[in-house]
């Protein structure tokens, strides 16, 4: 596995750089979907490793309302793009690149620890055949219905490999998700004509992990297993982008 990355990392490099100057190839950007309970500054270690490589990258920031909100969000993203894009999706926002991924300029789909639903599958019931995890025990809901982790929770469930500090922080600005979300259906399917990565984080609290493999398996995605928690961008950063970057040299013409 090491080899593979470091071989698609030497052909990436290969296609961008000669004597410095970029050459004329078609390389995919890439944008990047926050999941729930977080925000785009979730890929904030990811973002300078793949812009080391000379990908442009784009980081969405959603209103965590509805998947209809989330996917014009991320369309309008895509639609901002000059050329083609791989759409990398964190948990919550496998579900959103699972329908925005169907747009003409996606070529390829990375989940990182996320939701990859079939079309007309809920994200609440996708995991209904496995144990509940510990951290969705813990979500509460405010009057509106916002469901949000409590700060111990969030360091404890959410990202309890990240150092200890920068966990507190992430738990006192996380986005909330509208519970109703968990309801919301996605028309379409994009990994039915894409080809799909998927990071499978074999510590996780948030999303069973074996809801994880079967979900990269029934998608057909090539697999990487992590043993991370649930936020293996930020605790796992060149790892993740290890895996970013084989989807971009996979597509790249």
């Amino acid at each position: 596995m090491k080899t593979f990355r470091f071989l698609s990392s030497l052909m990436l490099c290969s296609l961008l750089w000669v004597s410095g100057r970029a050459l004329a190839a078609d390389v995919p950007s890439v944008v990047l979907v926050h999941g729930a309970f977080a925000d785009g500054s979730n890929w904030s270690k990811v973002i300078p490793i793949l812009q080391a490589k000379g990908i442009q990258v784009t980081a969405v920031q959603m209103g965590l309302d509805s998947l209809s909100s989330g996917v014009a969000t991320t369309r309008r993203a895509i639609d901002d793009q000059k050329g083609r894009v791989v759409l990398v999706g964190h948990s919550w926002g496998g579900s959103v690149i699972t329908e925005a991924g169907q747009d003409d300029k996606v070529v390829a789909l990375v989940y990182v620890a996320a939701f990859a639903l079939d079309a007309g599958q809920s994200t609440g019931e996708v995991g209904k055949d496995f144990p509940p995890p510990p951290g969705g025990q813990h979500l509460v809901a405010d009057s509106k219905g916002w469901l949000s982790l409590p700060p111990q929770a969030f360091v404890e469930d959410f990202a309890p490999d990240v150092p200890a500090a920068q966990a507190a922080v992430m738990a006192v600005t996380q986005g909330p998700l509208q519970a109703k979300a968990f309801g919301d259906r996605p028309s379409v399917a994009a990994w039915k004509t894409r080809p799909s990565w998927y990071i499978v984080s074999s510590n996780d609290r948030m999303i069973p992990p074996d809801l994880e493999r079967a979900m990269a398996s029934k998608i057909g995605a090539t697999t990487t297993t992590i043993a991370s928690s649930h936020v293996p961008q930020l605790s796992h950063p060149e790892e993740v982008a290890a895996v970013i970057l084989a989807a971009v040299a996979a597509t790249t013409k």
